[in-house]
Formats: C-alpha cells, sequence, structure tokens
C-alpha cells in the first residue's frame, strides 16, 4: 500500500519521503508473502458487498497502471485476468452449488452473468489438467498479479521519480511529523500505512496469520487460478513462471510469526494432491508466514485528519484493494491541500 501509493503520487509531482522498517530490496512484510490474487467475486463468499465493490474498482486500475508502470521501468510485472477456477470433489459438490447461490443472492440475479457454470467439457477446456473433476464455477473477470515482480518494479520506479526512500528505519506517525530513531521531520501530510506496525494509533487492529507454500514441478500446468472448495478450507493455487504453483489457504487468528506448521503443511500438501496426483512429485521451494492487519470489522480504513492520514486494515485483500484505496487516499490528500490553501488566503 505505502509503496503503490507512494508511486501514484510520485506521478503526480508531489515530493514523497518513504520510511519503510525493513529493506524494500529483500521485503518482509505481508505483500510479499501473498499470492496476489484480485477476486472480488471469490472473496464476496465470505465479505461483506463493500469489499467486492471495492475490488471491481481495482480491476479497472491495475491495467493500465501495470502498463504504466512496465513502460517506465522496462520490466515485466505479470498481470494476467484471465479469471479464475472454483471446484470442489463430487462429494463436496454441495460446497460449490452453496458458493454459487451465495454470490447470486449478494449479487442479485441481474448480475449473476458475472458467475459461469461449467460441465465436464467446458471445464477442460479452460482447464485440461482438471481432469478429476466434472463440474465447476468460472469467473471470468477476476485478474492475479505476480507479487514478486511487482515489487521490485515499484521499488525502480520511485528510485526514477526520485523519491527519498529511508530504508531500515522505523517511524512513528504524527499530524505533520514522522519521528524516528534519528529525531522529528515535519512534513506537509504524512500518510501511515505501517499495517500491524500503526497497532497502538490504530484501535482494535489485529494481526490475521497465514501461511502459504510454493511448490515447482513440469508435470502440471494450470492457466489460472484454481480455488478447491472443502467443508474446512478453500485451497487455492496459483500457476506462476517456472513451474511454480502457490498454494494457501490458512487464516488463523494469531500474531504468530513462527514457521508454517505440520498440520497446515499436511492439509495444503495433501489438498494439492487431490487436485492433480502428480503434485505428489513436486519439490517445495518455499515457505511463507505473514500477518495481515486487520480490523475488528475486517474492513479497510482510510481515516483523514489535518496533516495526517491512515490506511490500514486491508486484511487478505491487499492486491484486491491497494488501488480502490490509493485513489481515496489521493482525494484526502487533495481534499487537505485545498483547505490547507484556503486557509493561506483568508
Amino acid at each position: 500500500m505505502g509503496r503503490l501509493l507512494a508511486w501514484r503520487l510520485s506521478e503526480k509531482g508531489l515530493r514523497i519521503t518513504l520510511f519503510e522498517s525493513g529493506s524494500l530490496e529483500q521485503p518482509t512484510g505481508a505483500c510479499h508473502t501473498a499470492a496476489g490474487m484480485i477476486s472480488p467475486l471469490s472473496e464476496l463468499f465470505h465479505c461483506p458487498l463493500r469489499i467486492y465493490q471495492l475490488g471491481m474498482q481495482s480491476l479497472q486500475f491495475w491495467p493500465q497502471w501495470v502498463q504504466q508502470l512496465e513502460l517506465a521501468t522496462g520490466t515485466t510485472v505479470d498481470y494476467r485476468q484471465s479469471g479464475s477456477i472454483l471446484i470442489a470433489h463430487p462429494q463436496d459438490r454441495s460446497e460449490l452449488l452453496q458458493f454459487q447461490q451465495e454470490l447470486i443472492a449478494k449479487l442479485g440475479h441481474e448480475n449473476q452473468s458475472q458467475l459461469q457454470w461449467l460441465d465436464n467439457i467446458a471445464l477442460h477446456k479452460l482447464e485440461p489438467e482438471l481432469d478429476r473433476f466434472d463440474q465447476g464455477l468460472y469467473l471470468a473477470s477476476e485478474a492475479d498479479i505476480d507479487n514478486r515482480k511487482l515489487l521490485p518494479a515499484l521499488r525502480k520506479a520511485l528510485q526514477q521519480n526520485r523519491v527519498q526512500l529511508r530504508e531500515n528505519t522505523s517511524a512513528e506517525c504524527h499530524p505533520g511529523t514522522v519521528e524516528t530513531a534519528n529525531g522529528c521531520e515535519a512534513f506537509d501530510i504524512v500518510l501511515d500505512t505501517r499495517g500491524l506496525g500503526a497497532s497502538s494509533a490504530v484501535p482494535g487492529l489485529r494481526g490475521v496469520r497465514g501461511e502459504v507454500m510454493v511448490v515447482e514441478t513440469p508435470e502440471v500446468q494450470l492457466n489460472r487460478p484454481v480455488r478447491l472448495l472443502h467443508p474446512r478450507y478453500q485451497l487455492y493455487a496459483v500457476p506462476r513462471a517456472d513451474n511454480h504453483t502457490v498454494i494457501g489457504a490458512t487464516e488463523i487468528e494469531s500474531e504468530d510469526l513462527s514457521p508454517i506448521s505440520l498440520r497446515s503443511t499436511m492439509e495444503l500438501s495433501s489438498a494439492l494432491y487431490s487436485i492433480h496426483p502428480a503434485f505428489a512429485e513436486a519439490r517445495v521451494i518455499e515457505t511463507r508466514v505473514n500477518c495481515r492487519p486487520a480490523t475488528m470489522d475486517n474492513l479497510p480504513i482510510v481515516d483523514s485528519t489535518p496533516g495526517l492520514i491512515r490506511v490500514n486494515g486491508l486484511f487478505r485483500h491487499g492486491y484486491l484493494l491497494a488501488p480502490a484505496l490509493v485513489t481515496q487516499a489521493e482525494a484526502a490528500i487533495t481534499k487537505q491541500i485545498q483547505n490547507s490553501l484556503i486557509g493561506e488566503v483568508t
């Protein structure tokens, strides 16, 4: 959120200083851990309509922003809008039907065209590897982005735009002031996007643990994110370059950052194997653990007071919500600048 907002503001010619508690070259935050799915329809099953609405807004911004970023930096970000597919084993078919019915109830029948029920032939045409499954649900508007390529591209763009980067610098945010170990620095507006780092300033903010695995195999070639519905969890599998697949499902009410548990490893692995038997010989390349910042109602906040704007609580929807929240923050900045100018005139 901080990097994306700093880039958009620097594109408008504003002078930006970005404070980062760690390293921008080797990030460790939730944005680095995530699978990068931009899936407003999939998330609507568990979330309020507001998340879906913000996500649909973000889907309008991402293609243009990625194109601008790639042209400016000469890099490839790998943004893909090929939709996503939801599947369930025959014994769990009711999960798929319930998912469809819940989405129609929230969207209204006039919008159910966003959901496409797939029979055996249609499913295998989109994803030939899913030959264990006879039915599925296709959400054509959804997208995903390779965060491991996006973050370096943003860093390069910030450097090109002469954004002052203060890495390995923890900061406290106050109206018009940023406080670090070296003292206080004054700014026209301070933008607080620290996530869990702002726990003392955002009432009710909590961390929700997520665990992800990355496996490698040339034997399974998926074309888009696939979600497996199960009575106890939803596994997602997101294909990446170099025969890598990012898999995850866990959502644990804990701020524990210790390594992935044996239970989670077994559940993720067995669920992935049930999608395609060739995953049995996949190599585990990486495991990732992090905590997402969430508010009490799991909705994001964009809070504006003179000299300070806080953006937080993106929860498990970082890449889904970020562009929409950037535009809200930009509007709040514009309003503060206008109020400041009016104050100077009067």
